[in-house]
């Protein structure tokens, strides 16, 4: 992956889990940078090292193939069941998030001490790059986003899908303008036909964007899914 190095910002107490959190189309790892700031202002998460990673530029065919940050051409705006997919390009962002969890680990955090998730296209490719990942993780989420892959992803599960206990929360507006709140609604139905565990919460009147519930809601899944340990200084 060509983009820009992820910001990295680094655990304030003894380093025991890992965020890693994916931009939208367009944006960058600077533009969801608010979520650490905003927990670090409140003593939340002093055990998390957050990662905020940058999409290369790329020619985006919806946008008339305007080149800019994403982590997969958008052919089309299609049902997500019938959309032609950029395949390539979402297999070579889902090794690419793959390999900043490999990194994780062999730091000495383990896999279920990591969490990955994302907005817009980056929650769609945090979908699918958590679900296909070697290891259980310790969470997965998605906001305002959409399953890629729905009709080949069983063939890229890992045969003892170690990710089917893994709480997964979603988020969406019932007033998304760009991508669909039934999208979102449907992807959710389709991870939990395949056995996942999903949260699926739906914010009234909410738009393409993040909501201040949501992110509190967010916090509380973190807040389970990676609790400090003892006192985030030394183990228990």
């Amino acid at each position: 992956m060509a983009g820009k190095a992820p910001i990295v910002v680094p655990a304030l107490k003894r380093h025991t889990a890992t965020v890693i959190v994916a931009h939208g189309l367009g944006d960058s790892g600077a533009g969801w940078l608010f979520l650490a700031e905003n927990w670090r202002r409140r003593s939340k998460f002093e055990h998390v090292a957050f990662i905020f990673p940058n999409a290369p530029q790329r020619p985006i065919t919806v946008n008339m193939g305007t080149r800019m940050p994403g982590w997969y051409d958008i052919k089309d705006f299609g049902d997500i069941a019938t959309r032609d997919e950029d395949e390539a390009g979402i297999n070579q962002s889902r090794d690419y998030f793959h390999s900043l969890i490999d990194a994780e680990v062999a730091k000495g955090i383990p896999a279920n001490r990591v969490v990955l998730g994302g907005f817009s296209q980056g929650g769609a490719i945090s979908l699918v790059s958590g679900v296909t990942y070697k290891d259980r993780l310790g969470g997965i989420f998605g906001l305002s986003c959409y399953l890629l892959l729905a009709k080949q992803l069983k063939d890229l599960i890992p045969a003892e899908n170690p990710n089917l206990p893994t709480q997964i929360f979603m988020g969406h507006g019932d007033a998304d303008q760009v991508v669909k709140y039934r999208f979102g609604k449907l992807s959710a139905e389709a991870l939990t036909n395949l056995g996942y565990k999903v949260d699926f919460r739906t914010y009234k009147g909410l738009v393409h964007s993040a909501d201040p519930e949501e992110i509190d809601h967010l916090e509380s899944y973190l807040d389970k899914q990676i609790p400090a340990l003892g006192d985030g200084k030394t183990p228990l």
